[in-house]
C-alpha cells in the first residue's frame, strides 16, 4: 500500500514533474514527507517516471497531463488540491533548439510562468520555486555570483529564463507575502542511485552526459566535443557539473526556508570541470570507452561557467555533496537499467531474444 507521511496541507505541485529534474525533485520531496502532485504535458517527460518515483519512495503521486500555458487546466488542478507550494520545472530547455524555435520558447517559458503565477495568486498559494539556469549570466566573469548583472542575450533560452525571473520578482514586489525562490543551477547530470530515473532525452541528446552514456553503449557512434581551442587548460569548455539529486535536495531545502519576498540562489558545486575531464572520469569510473572527436564551436556556448555558492551555503546551509565520479557512475547505471528495460520489452514482444550485458564491456 502506498503511503504519504504528511497531511494534505503539505502538498507540493511539481510542474514538469515527469521530466528529468522534476522527477528527481519529486523523490526528494516525498522522502522529506511531502505529498506530491505532478503536472506535465509529456513533451519532454515520461509518465513512467511518475510510476518509478512511486516505486522508489513507496508513496503515491497524483498525475495530471496538463500544459502550464493552459490556465483552465491549471485552475482545475488547483481547485482539486490545497497546495502549500509550487515547484516550476515545466518548460522548453534546449539552447540549440531555442535559436530555431524562439517564439515557442517565449510562449511556453515566459507565458507559462506568468500563467502559473497568476493561478497561484488566485488560489492563495504563496510559495513558488522557479527552475532557472546559469545561462542567464552569459559571458560574465567567473565565478558567477547572484548579484551580477544578467547577460542572457547569448541565446533565446537564456533570455526566456531571465524574463521569467523578472516576471516573478515584479510579482513579488506587488505581493510581499508571496515567497519566490529563483534557483539558478548549473549543469545537472547523473541519476538517482536506484537507476530507475535519470536523463532520457528524446532523439539525439543536447546535453553532454546522456550523449556520453549513449556513445558508451554503442547507440551513438561517437561524441562530438564542440571546440578544443578555448583558453582553458585542455582547450575544452569548463562547466560546473552538479548531481541532479543535490539539486533536487536543494529545492526542498530552499522551500523550507522561504519566508516572504524573493531570493536568488546558485545551485552548483563551485568547481569547474572541463569536458575532457568529464569524459576521462566517466571512462575510468565505469571501465568503458567513449569514442570522441572534436568539432567546431557551437553557437551559444560560453567558455567557462561555474558558480559561487557562498550565498546558498550561508543562508540555508545547502551545498552539493556528490562528486563528478558519483555523477558518472549513477548516469551509467541508469543507462544500463534503461537498456535492460528496453531489451526486456523487446524480447517480450518478440517472444524471446538475447540481451548483451554492457556492464562487462571494456
Amino acid at each position: 500500500m502506498k503511503k504519504n507521511a504528511r497531511n494534505s496541507k503539505d502538498t507540493v505541485l511539481v510542474t514538469g514533474g515527469a521530466g528529468y529534474l522534476g522527477s528527481h525533485t519529486s523523490v526528494a520531496l516525498l522522502e522529506a514527507g511531502y505529498n506530491v502532485v505532478v503536472a506535465d504535458n509529456l513533451i519532454n517527460g515520461y509518465e513512467e517516471n511518475v510510476k518509478k518515483v512511486e516505486e522508489i519512495t513507496g508513496a503515491s503521486v497524483t498525475f495530471y497531463r496538463a500544459d502550464v500555458t493552459d490556465e483552465q487546466a491549471l485552475q482545475k488542478i488547483f481547485a482539486e488540491h490545497s497546495f502549500d507550494a509550487v515547484m516550476h520545472f515545466a518548460g522548453l530547455k534546449s539552447v540549440k533548439e531555442s535559436f530555431a524555435r524562439a517564439l515557442d520558447y517565449y510562449h511556453t517559458n515566459v507565458s507559462g510562468t506568468a500563467t502559473l503565477a497568476k493561478v497561484c495568486n488566485a488560489f492563495g498559494v504563496k510559495k513558488f520555486i522557479f527552475s532557472s539556469s546559469a545561462t542567464v549570466y552569459g559571458e560574465n566573469q567567473v565565478p558567477f555570483t547572484e548579484h551580477m548583472p544578467l547577460k542572457p542575450t547569448i541565446n533565446p533560452y537564456g533570455e526566456t529564463k531571465s524574463m521569467c525571473e523578472r516576471v516573478l520578482q515584479d510579482f513579488s514586489l506587488m505581493n510581499p507575502e508571496f515567497s519566490i525562490a529563483i534557483l539558478r543551477y548549473f549543469n545537472p547530470v547523473g541519476a538517482h542511485a536506484s537507476g530507475k530515473i535519470g536523463e532520457n532525452p528524446r532523439g539525439i541528446p543536447d546535453n553532454i552526459m546522456p550523449y556520453i552514456t549513449q556513445v558508451a553503449t554503442g547507440k551513438l557512434e561517437r561524441l562530438h566535443i564542440f571546440g578544443n581551442d578555448y583558453e582553458t587548460p585542455d582547450g575544452t569548455c569548463i562547466r560546473d557539473f552538479v548531481h541532479v539529486m543535490d539539486i533536487a535536495e536543494g529545492h526542498v531545502k530552499t522551500m523550507e526556508h522561504l519566508d516572504g519576498g524573493a531570493v536568488v540562489y546558485n545551485l552548483g558545486t563551485g568547481k569547474g570541470t572541463s569536458v575532457k575531464e568529464l569524459i576521462y572520469t566517466f571512462q575510468q569510473e565505469n571501465n568503458v570507452r567513449v569514442p570522441h572527436e572534436f568539432a567546431a564551436r557551437r553557437e551559444g556556448d560560453i567558455e567557462i561557467c561555474y558558480a559561487d555558492t557562498g550565498k546558498v551555503n550561508r543562508e540555508i546551509g545547502w551545498r552539493a555533496a556528490r562528486t563528478v565520479a558519483d555523477m558518472c557512475r549513477d548516469a551509467w547505471q541508469y543507462e544500463l537499467a534503461l537498456m535492460k528495460e528496453k531489451a526486456t520489452l523487446l524480447e517480450a514482444s518478440r517472444g524471446g531474444g538475447t540481451f548483451i550485458d554492457m556492464e562487462k564491456k571494456v
